[in-house]
């Protein structure tokens, strides 16, 4: 019996693990992909409505059963919150970014201004204490960022940095989102769902109205159906299923560690399919970064 206990602890644990690492994977897909969208002519809006509006189709039978009238329980008003933070709007600020930015801002400033934010708002409104350990990860993190932002104004020069404050606009709304969820009790399930299905009923119209579709039939069929698979399914639906598979079979606290996983596997990938050459000085951001990201990690 014992044997059998320990046999079934590591098969969690393995799979758990390679749930975390896929879920890392396929957000950091999602940041590639938007990259190369923006670069062959779709606008941040478009990717938008790719990234929210399919998957809203999907997680609408799911939200009809939870209930239209108070969305499932959360209510109008908080779900419009939840959509503003986390929905398109969010999404348009961070892939707006690549105008001016190279991927390797965008691959680290974005998840580090998430962690900072939600370390320093976990802090300020929920009331958690900054351990030792996290004070370090917050001056690690801001010091990587630091040396993104020097790049930014000495190195690339133009408007890099507007490229830099777009992607930590969308990393702080994203920190407001995660510490609105934790304030309001509402699991990452249910806001996908809101996400996906406000998004459907209020942002595909207003697409349609305010930017039409000239520029994604421009580009396309091929073009469309990948941003759809990656930004829709895999870095959407397939990245939270997963990563809520990590939850369940290792726990939050070690299941927090994949998303900073994020930062070098966008880099990675960035090289493999783009051919994006990391500077210098990315590599040391991403690297001060990680071990920011280590220490804040830790209880």
């Amino acid at each position: 019996m014992q044997d059998s206990s320990s046999h079934a602890g590591l098969s969690a644990t393995t799979v758990g693990t390679l749930c975390g690492i896929a879920a890392a994977t396929c957000w950091a897909l999602g940041l590639v992909v938007a990259k190369h969208g923006i670069a062959i002519g779709l606008a941040p809006t478009d990717l938008a409505f790719h990234r929210f509006v399919w998957s809203g189709l999907l997680l609408l039978p799911m939200m009809a059963r939870v209930g239209f009238a108070d969305l499932g329980g959360v209510g109008w008003w908080r779900g419009l919150v939840i959509l503003v933070l986390a929905g398109p709007l969010q999404a348009i600020a961070s892939y707006s970014g690549f105008f001016f930015a190279p991927l390797g801002h965008g691959a680290v400033i974005h998840p580090a201004s998430a962690a900072l934010g939600g370390l320093l708002l976990a802090y300020l409104v929920l009331g958690e204490q900054l351990s030792g350990s996290r004070i370090i990860g917050v001056i690690g993190i801001i010091l990587g960022l630091a040396v993104l932002a020097g790049e930014a104004v000495t190195t690339i020069g133009g408007n890099a940095w507007t490229g830099d404050l777009l992607f930590a606009t969308a990393g702080l709304m994203w920190a407001v989102f995660t510490t609105c969820l934790r304030k309001w009790r509402t699991s990452g399930i249910m806001a996908a769902r809101i996400v996906g299905t406000l998004s459907l009923l209020i942002y595909a119209p207003l697409h349609a109205v305010l930017f039409g579709f000239d520029q994604m039939i421009s580009v396309g069929l091929t073009e469309n159906l990948i941003q759809i698979a990656v930004q829709g399914i895999f870095s959407g639906l397939l990245a939270l299923y997963l990563f809520g598979r990590a939850v369940t079979a290792l726990g939050a606290g070690r299941a927090s560690t994949f998303p900073a996983l994020v930062p070098a596997l966008t880099v990675l990938i960035g090289f493999l399919i783009l051919g994006e050459v990391p500077t210098i000085a990315q590599l040391a951001g991403l690297a001060i970064v990680g071990v920011g990201f280590r220490f804040a990690l830790k209880p």
